[in-house]
């Protein structure tokens, strides 16, 4: 009997013990989210205090008084509104920068400061419920993102990458034309769709983005690109220093400043925002999504705040990175969600500025967080930038770029820019539609697999004259060809400063062409394509990138022939008999080559670059027997 109640006691401890471990894991659960106020319990006239960084890197104290509650402010999501009592907020009001910082009342946490009214004249602001944040920081996020570990520990395998690709911020139109003002419009739109619009007063406080380093241009070409995302680029300093201080705070606490670092080395942008709560090595901050990226990995640090800046337009934080740690790893709408135990992918860039007599700084290394949007974005406000700080003239300036971008896992691509700046250096935006830039944003928004850039090295060469030759007109030196025989073009070209000259180029005619008349097409190099096949994977879209683009420095001839061209699995045939199209066709797959409208062209290179086009017409007669 005694051996029967002891194997039955045994049993029922074995059966207890998973739900006391479960019941352990809850409280602990409970634990970690406790000292927090429901919003339910919240009432008008409540008093309490926040937390911000004033100055320096401690946290102080500001009074809040509660206003009322908004219900259903955001999808399930309410917000508490507040009027916070300090001096220094009695004269800036709403403050940029101040987002995240916690509220509390009955010394319970109950949300974080976020949000604004447009030209309020109180110090007045929403906060967005601290458990609306909490659910966004227990939310799991996979192991990888894009190909980068997420989890410490992880391990960088492709394979596992490609099931935790993000969709969100991706480009959406055709690689091969890759546009970044095309893409922040996208991103803009996006996100005005899923914010509260101008039909809602209150919107979220401006993250504000301290950039460092940069010219007026620089920043104006920023505020274009990224406003409309919700950052609000300031000319504030912001530091970012590749070789950052070792000392100041390991760990980020509740109400510190919190930076995030979009560019850092000899130039900066941070982003600048408040811990609302933290939990381990994990955080949320903001109270409102930075980009609504969703799962990401950009690189943080602590922040320093030097002053609060009173604007009748818009007061915000002025600070400064203090010490990088940790990642942004989660963008949701209402936090962003910081883990110091992850490293985020950074993209080394380093510049060589080559023909600049007596320049004091020639060479520019900085570091570009790897993003689909931010990466092409800062790297062209990056690149303008350093070549105005460097090379600012009031002269004509004609200028190469020969970049080299090295991708991981897939070897590496060159590729050429240029340009010829009348009357002044090249402003940054000029760098928006380089081949550079465009390829950049290629890879990173490709549907394929993840990309890691392991590094940009750009080398730009300047000449201060007018480099440029103008197409002043174009002459058919004979009307009628026979077929087979090369129809003979002068072109007159007009150098800056100096007299005109003239160039023969002679085309050939196939002899299949017989009894047409050809109309040919005169343009520069730089704007034509090279025929490619549609890239139906990352290898192939590598291949176009490196191959897409015609010398700058040529002229281009071309004629429709009016053959039939296609492309299949990356590969491009012309001049097909006729009927080989029918022929190809499958008849029991939708998987088929497809047709284009083939150009052939004729390369002519030229010592400098063309600008103008024109077009001429040509008889081809019939070989006569």
């Amino acid at each position: 009997m005694r051996n029967t109640f002891l194997l039955a006691l045994a049993v029922l401890i074995g059966l207890l013990a998973p739900l006391g471990l479960w019941q352990t894991a809850l409280a602990q659960g409970k634990a970690q989210d406790s000292g927090i106020l429901p919003v339910r319990d919240i009432k008008p006239g409540m008093k309490g205090y926040g937390l911000t960084v004033f100055k320096g890197t401690k946290p102080e104290q500001f009074g809040v008084s509660v206003i009322g509650v908004q219900k259903n402010f955001q999808p399930r999501q309410d917000l508490i509104l507040i009027k916070t009592k300090h001096p220094r907020l009695a004269v800036t009001k709403v403050v940029a920068g101040m987002s995240g910082s916690p509220i509390f009342i009955n010394h319970k946490m109950v949300g974080a400061y976020a949000y604004g009214w447009t030209f309020g004249s109180e110090p007045v602001a929403g906060v967005t419920p601290i458990q609306n944040m909490l659910n966004e920081l227990h939310r799991p996020i996979p192991k990888m993102i894009n190909g980068w570990p997420l989890v410490p520990g992880a391990r960088h395998g492709m394979r596992q990458a490609r099931r935790s690709m993000s969709s969100v911020n991706r480009y959406a139109g055709s690689l091969d034309h890759y546009d970044l003002d095309k893409h922040a419009q996208q991103i803009g739109k996006r996100n005005a769709l899923m914010l509260p619009g101008s039909s809602s007063p209150a919107r979220p406080v401006d993250t504000p983005l301290l950039m460092g380093g940069m010219t007026s241009s620089a920043i104006g070409l920023a505020k274009k690109l990224l406003s409309p995302l919700g950052l609000s680029p300031l000319q504030a300093g912001g530091g970012g220093s590749a070789k950052q201080a070792a000392s100041g705070p390991n760990h980020f606490v509740d109400g510190g400043a919190i930076g995030v670092q979009l560019i850092r080395g000899d130039m900066s942008a941070m982003g600048l925002g408040t811990v609302t709560r933290v939990h381990g090595h994990k955080l949320v901050a903001f109270g409102h999504p930075m980009m609504q990226s969703g799962v990401t990995a950009l690189p943080t640090c602590t922040g320093k705040v030097l002053w609060f800046l009173a604007s009748n337009m818009r007061s915000f934080k002025i600070g400064e990175p203090e010490k990088p740690l940790g990642a942004l790893v989660n963008d949701r709408l209402a936090a962003i969600v910081v883990d110091e135990n992850i490293k985020a992918p950074v993209i080394p860039v380093t510049m060589h500025i080559k023909g600049v007599n007596g320049a004091p700084v020639t060479d520019w290394h900085f570091q570009v967080a790897e993003e689909k949007f931010m990466s092409p974005a800062f790297l062209s406000i990056a690149l303008g930038n350093a070549l105005q700080a460097t090379a600012a003239e009031r002269q004509d300036v004609s200028w190469t770029a020969e970049s080299h971008l090295a991708i991981h896992g897939h070897g590496s691509i060159d590729l050429e820019d240029f340009g010829v700046a009348v009357g002044g250096t090249p402003a940054p935006q000029d760098f928006v539609r380089s081949n550079l830039v465009r390829s950049m944003g290629a890879l990173m928004n490709n549907p394929w697999e993840p990309v890691l850039i392991d590094g940009v090295e750009v080398t730009i060469r300047l000449r201060y004259a007018r480099d440029i030759l103008r197409l002043r007109g174009s002459e058919i030196l004979d009307p009628e060809v026979q077929a087979g025989q090369p129809a003979r073009i002068r072109l007159t070209l007009i150098p800056y400063a100096s007299k005109p000259v003239t160039r023969i180029v002679s085309v050939p005619i196939p002899a299949h062409l017989a009894g047409k008349t050809l109309n040919l097409q005169i343009q520069p190099g730089y704007t034509e394509q090279r025929d490619q096949a549609d890239p139906d994977s990352l290898a192939a879209l590598i291949h176009n990138l490196a191959h897409g683009m015609y010398p700058p420095k040529s002229i281009i001839v071309s004629y429709n022939s009016g053959d039939a061209a296609v492309s299949f699995k990356g590969h491009v045939a012309r001049n097909l008999p006729p009927g080989a199209l029918d022929s190809i066709r499958p008849t029991s797959s939708t998987v088929a080559p497809d047709t284009f409208r083939s150009e052939t062209r004729l390369v002519v290179p030229l010592p400098d670059f063309m600008t103008g086009q024109d077009r001429v017409s040509v008889e081809v007669k019939p070989v006569l027997h």
